[in-house]
């Protein structure tokens, strides 16, 4: 669940370090520190040697970013993603047959858990009836119904995922604008298509640039990047307004769930709505998870328009645009009726919008099921996993903060960062930035060695956890902290006693 975006930009480092990967293999670590990365290598791949094997073998035929997640010279050799085989309720297995308590939970999609049975039996009575693509599916009206009832927004149509899903909400915005500029805010996420894929030349927004290699620089042209709660920001984007389409935002970024910024959204709806600008809200990850409406409800502010996708889908892909029929009728000419002299907008007036596989029958009929269990559950279920997840961070924290370990951690809702070095701050060196790096990684490891499944990223709880589960991955993060000390990558409180 932490974006793509900001998985890249991890990477990205990492691979430029390849290039002097023999100067740094060793560099300042003392014996114990090397016998401890020795020791967990050896363990760790052996215990996941099947994972490791298979990313081998195909690494020649597979282009996959995902085996390079983690890549650090000292490291190379545990560099590899874990091989799912099969999953259930709050656990994962994988090829080798090791149990994980999982806490990605596809990215943030299984908000109930791995293949629960009511989604599993929608899909079941799917397949049954076919798989058909031709016809209009005979489930999307009442799945548009059920998103704008949930989300209040007047109109609904359906993507294959939330690049789609975005790349959609961006183009109705400058159709019904007649503008072309949009705004996005540094460290957000909002898929991979070239014209989100750009980042900020200048701290002013004053310049922008393609922000990966194969990103055309005239798309930059169209896109300013701001930072994000930066009440000058706001000031650039009314100097802009003549020629801005949108404002794109993730409520709360999912590279930074700590920051929970309602005041500025509250100024950045005020602002777009007197400028005529499209607000839109990427509620991919939010949407449903912290709230019923989503990040929109949590906050109390309206977008015109947003996305969705994740929890809703139920695990089949899927991107939704819901917003105001002022936007959204750009798609189809809007509303009129049969029997009276009513009629669509002209062609002219709107814009292209198409999919072979959206409104994909098992992705309706998943969509369907998730959408009228989160109906009937009521804000309940929210809440409750909210509080739970707000609980299990508090009692990490206090544990950090007691052992004095300089590691924190935040929620939003029942989504969570990953147990890392709090900051990095400016100040601090390259070599112990370097170092706060392997830290993490050797902490990642050691805790899918332990039997949770994580990745360098965000997270998130599901109704399947349990409080056995919990009590499992604090204790896990103990003994991995514990362990890290013991290998002289952490201080122990031997060492803190010795400095006092």
């Amino acid at each position: 669940m932490k974006t793509k975006q900001s998985e890249l930009q991890e990477i990205k480092p990492q691979i430029n370090s390849i290039q002097s990967s023999n100067k740094i293999s060793k560099k300042g670590l003392n014996y114990c520190q090397k016998k401890h990365l020795e020791t967990l290598i050896t363990r760790y791949t052996e215990r996941t040697k099947t994972s490791k094997q298979q990313m081998q073998a195909y690494r020649s035929v597979l282009a996959d970013p995902r085996g390079l997640e983690g890549f650090y010279p000292l490291v190379k050799e545990m560099v590899y993603p874990v091989i799912g085989k099969h999953a259930s309720g709050s656990r994962v297995w994988d090829i080798d047959g090791n149990e994980y308590i999982d806490i990605v939970m596809g990215f943030g999609v299984n908000l109930f858990g791995h293949n629960p049975p009511f989604i599993k039996e929608a899909l079941e009575q799917r397949l049954e009836q076919g798989i058909h693509f031709g016809p209009q599916s005979d489930l999307a009206g009442e799945v548009a119904e059920l998103v704008s009832e949930l989300t209040g927004m007047e109109r609904v149509t359906f993507s294959n995922t939330g690049t789609e899903a975005v790349m959609t909400a961006i183009r109705l915005a400058r159709a019904a604008t007649g503008r072309y500029k949009i705004v996005r805010f540094s460290d957000s996420y909002h898929g991979h298509s070239d014209g989100t894929l750009i980042k900020a030349e200048k701290a002013d927004g004053s310049g922008s640039v393609p922000g990966y290699p194969g990103v055309p620089p005239n798309v930059a042209l169209d896109v300013l990047v701001l930072d994000y709660v930066n009440p000058q920001s706001l000031e650039i984007i009314k100097a802009h307004e003549h020629e801005l389409a949108a404002v794109i935002v993730e409520p709360v970024q999912s590279s930074r769930p700590d920051l929970q910024p309602q005041e500025f959204l509250q100024q950045l709806r005020e602002l777009t709505k007197k400028s005529g600008i499209v607000l839109i809200f990427d509620e991919i990850i939010t949407g449903f998870r912290v709230h019923l409406g989503g990040a929109q409800a949590w906050f109390g502010i309206k977008a015109d328009i947003a996305t969705y996708g994740k929890i809703v889908g139920g695990g089949m892909p899927i991107g939704i645009i819901a917003g105001s029929a002022t936007y959204m009728d750009k798609i189809d000419g809007g509303m009129w009726n049969y029997g009276d002299l009513s009629y669509p907008q002209p062609e002219a007036e709107m814009t292209f919008f198409s999919g072979t596989f959206c409104k994909h029958p098992l992705a309706m009929a998943a969509a369907r099921a998730v959408l009228k269990r989160l109906k009937s559950e009521g804000p309940t279920l929210q809440q409750q996993l909210n509080q739970r997840t707000s609980q299990f961070v508090k009692t990490l924290n206090t544990y950090f903060e007691a052992d004095e370990i300089p590691m924190r951690l935040a929620n939003f809702g029942s989504i969570f960062n990953s147990v890392r070095f709090k900051n990095s701050a400016s100040s601090v060196s390259s070599d112990a930035l370097e170092k706060r790096q392997l830290i993490n990684l050797l902490l990642y490891h050691h805790l899918l060695d332990k039997g949770v499944y994580l990745r360098s990223s965000l997270h998130a709880l599901s109704t399947a956890h349990t409080d056995e589960d919990l009590d499992f991955i604090i204790q896990a993060i103990k003994d991995s902290v514990r362990e890290l000390q013991d290998g002289g990558f952490l201080p122990s409180n031997s060492d803190k006693l010795a400095k006092t």
